[in-house]
């Protein structure tokens, strides 16, 4: 059976990076088995693996529950964490470049992480995330602090149309001086979504110009959903 890491080197990072580029969001099937995909979900009840725990509809965000990993990450999540990061940093980097902002990313997760130490963000921002009936997650983006790397991904734990109906991940675009576009997606177990954590560059006539983009889930109908939450960035608290 083969690694984490052999699954993402043995795909095709040229074509899923510049559909990354080209539309802000790429899926890519089949990551996670599912054997992990049910140790991450029974982790969600082992309290002392998380640093903090949040009431969606408390600090209406939504309804549902999620779980903020506290370091050491499990080494499953670092190995994905790490990995992941050095195939998309250069697409992070060309974004900068296009939209013609002084941002310049590491090619590793371990100086991405080490940057963000610099400046005061310690606190890891990976999460587990359950949705039971009625469950939903609004609009949002998830930035953390003044230093955030412009991409984040997600694993879906659970087989949309068996374990729980509705649930669709959403992420809209708010086009200038136009309408918001949503793209609204239904990974599989095991599949991971590499999206934008803010905005995308799109050519225009006159050059690149900057989209800003939310993500988010629909109401969940039926079930329970679970997702694991990779952000590249930590946060201040």
């Amino acid at each position: 059976m083969k690694t984490n890491i052999e699954r993402l080197t043995d795909r095709n990072w040229t074509a899923i990076t510049n559909e990354l580029h080209d539309k802000g969001f790429v899926v890519v099937k089949d990551v996670l088995n599912k054997e992990e995909c049910d140790k991450l979900i029974a982790a969600f009840t082992i309290d002392n693996m998380y640093r903090k725990t949040i009431n969606m509809e408390r600090y209406r965000f939504g309804r549902g529950e999620y779980k903020y990993f506290r370091y050491p990450l499990p080494d499953i999540i670092t190995e994905l964490r790490e990995s992941v990061y050095s195939y998309i940093a250069p697409v992070a980097n060309r974004w900068m470049a296009e939209l013609k902002l002084a941002k310049h990313f590491p090619l590793t997760h371990k100086e991405m992480k080490a940057l963000c130490h610099e400046n005061g963000q310690t606190k890891p921002t990976v999460l587990i995330l359950k949705y039971g009936v009625d469950g939903f997650n609004t609009l949002h983006q998830d930035l953390y602090g003044d230093v955030y790397f412009p991409m984040q991904m997600v694993f879906m734990l659970d087989q949309i149309e068996e374990d729980y109906t509705g649930g669709e991940f959403v992420i809209t675009e708010q086009i200038p001086r136009a309408q918001t576009k949503a793209n609204v997606l239904k990974p599989n177990r095991g599949d991971l979504l590499i999206f934008t954590t803010n905005f995308r560059p799109v050519q225009g006539t006159k050059g690149y110009y900057r989209v800003n983009m939310k993500h988010g889930v629909s109401s969940l109908h039926s079930g329970n959903r679970h997702s694991l939450g990779v952000i590249f960035h930590d946060a201040v608290s």
